[in-house]
């Protein structure tokens, strides 16, 4: 099994039922894509060290999934990179 650590950021302006609406759609996106996911953390609004796309500020989040193959992760980026609500994301391969 791989293990992937994934973190995005979702735009401070949207009101908490289109983020909880965004959360919800990244991870379904994971779990369709045979992933499992092994934390789920909401680290809250926090500040940046400077401005992405005119924000100060955004919605953190944090997931630790697990899976046999990377498709999960392929299609997570693909999701997050249309998403207009997703500021930014990363996704880490945690190596044994």
């Amino acid at each position: 099994m791989n293990k992937y650590e994934i973190m995005f950021i979702v735009r401070p302006d949207v009101d908490e039922e289109t983020r909880k609406a965004t959360v919800t759609a990244l991870e379904k996106t994971l779990t369709e894509n045979k992933a499992t996911i092994t934390l789920s953390k909401e680290l809250g609004q926090k500040e940046f060290a400077y401005e992405i796309k005119k924000m100060k500020s955004g919605y953190y989040y944090l997931y630790n999934i697990e899976t046999s193959s990377n498709e999960a992760t392929k299609e997570f980026d693909r999701v997050a990179r249309i998403d207009e609500n997703v500021v930014r994301h990363l996704v880490l391969k945690i190596e044994d």
